[in-house]
């Protein structure tokens, strides 16, 4: 009897192991499928015409975009001067011969683009190219860098269009619907960083509308990423899970980890055709300096709240002084919509175009007058 119970209590053992280990493989399974809910799946992936990206196998989406992602060398050239040039002592000593005269140098940038159009139309970041006296584009399958012109570019967007002259049709990125991206979708990163070229990282969406400041640039409506950008990955493409390109890769913040930005291709398109067809952005502009409205300010101007934008200066020859708008004046509303502050006056010029009539409210020694202005081309 006793060896009976011992033979039992093996099988109970054994029993309960079994059983233990289906519900630990089965509770992995579940929480796998919990944690990374988009995999690629071919059926999937036949059915939706898009391949759906999650930590599995993204390979096809790779190979599909990567030929149109190029990399970019921008030559600058420098004048440095010897420091020892205008000391008298060294002059008597060496004498005024070639040690003294100023010499050339050459610094090389890096940075990353993509083919937009079969011509050889390449998108990146103007400051990828600023002051470039050379630019040289590596495309796949070319054994050699290819030249590049810029045919446009825009300083305060950080954008600009390369194109390179090739005998034949070129793969190019189809640019998404940014707008229609949210926070937590998957991206790709593909760019140049440190000269590694085509680099892949992924990622997610971490914010959109992102304002940040680098150096003296201005960018008003970035997308937020922890998908890895670093130097040399400026102007490349973040794409969505379909492959279209939604930002311009930018810029990271070099004191953190995972906060990279990029250009919305909202924005790119709205400029696209300035920049191909006429070499730069044509901007709106009324030749007016603003400031915000704050309690002081509407205190000493009578006005009855700080709602609005204040004119510190008029340039002078402009539509704003032709329409009689003068310094103090507040701007309460453009075309009927409220101004709340600068910004907002900055917004509807931006939107306005060139040779359009704009009618504003305007407070002026403790009663509202109507303005209107016909915009202009931005200096």
């Amino acid at each position: 009897m006793s060896d009976l119970k011992r033979r039992f209590s093996i099988l109970s053992i054994v029993v309960f192991g079994f059983i233990m280990g289906v519900m630990f493989v089965l509770g992995g399974v579940t929480a796998y499928k919990l944690y990374f809910p988009h995999q690629v799946g071919a059926e999937d992936s036949k059915s939706s015409g898009q391949i759906s990206l999650g930590p599995a196998d993204i390979t096809q989406t790779v190979k599909k975009i990567s030929p149109a992602v190029v990399n970019i060398e921008a030559f600058t050239d420098h004048v440095q001067n010897n420091p020892y040039a205008n000391d008298p002592f060294f002059r008597q000593f060496f004498g005024d011969g070639y040690y003294f005269s100023p010499r050339k140098e050459r610094s090389k940038g890096i940075g990353s683009g993509f083919i937009f159009d079969k011509s050889g139309l390449i998108i990146t970041n103007e400051h990828v190219i600023q002051n470039a006296s050379e630019i040289n584009v590596i495309i796949n399958g070319y054994d050699e860098p290819v030249p590049a012109k810029v045919i446009g570019s825009d300083r305060e967007l950080d954008l600009a269009v390369l194109k390179v002259n090739v005998k034949k049709d070129l793969p190019v990125l189809k640019l998404g619907d940014s707008n229609k991206t949210e926070v937590g979708n998957w991206v790709i990163a593909i760019g140049n960083p440190l000269g590694l070229d085509h680099t892949v990282t992924v990622g997610v969406i971490s914010a959109k509308g992102r304002p940040v400041t680098i150096s003296d640039r201005l960018y008003k409506n970035l997308l937020q990423t922890d998908a890895a950008i670093n130097p040399g990955n400026s102007g490349g493409p973040l794409l969505n899970t379909a492959g279209e390109v939604i930002g311009i890769n930018t810029a990271v913040n070099a004191s953190a980890q995972g906060i990279g930005f990029a250009i919305p291709t909202a924005t790119v398109k709205e400029v696209l055709d300035d920049l191909v067809n006429k070499g730069k952005v044509v901007k709106s502009y009324i030749g007016v300096y603003l400031q915000p409205l704050n309690e002081d300010l509407a205190r000493y101007f009578g006005a009855p709240g700080t709602d609005g934008a204040i004119i510190s200066y008029v340039a002078q020859g402009g539509p704003a002084e032709r329409a009689g708008l003068r310094q103090g004046d507040i701007i309460t509303e453009i075309n009927k919509k409220k101004i709340k502050s600068p910004d907002d006056v900055t917004e509807i010029v931006k939107k306005t175009k060139v040779g359009e009539t704009l009618l504003l409210t305007v407070y002026r020694n403790g009663s509202s007058v109507l303005v209107t202005l016909k915009t202009v081309e931005k200096p």
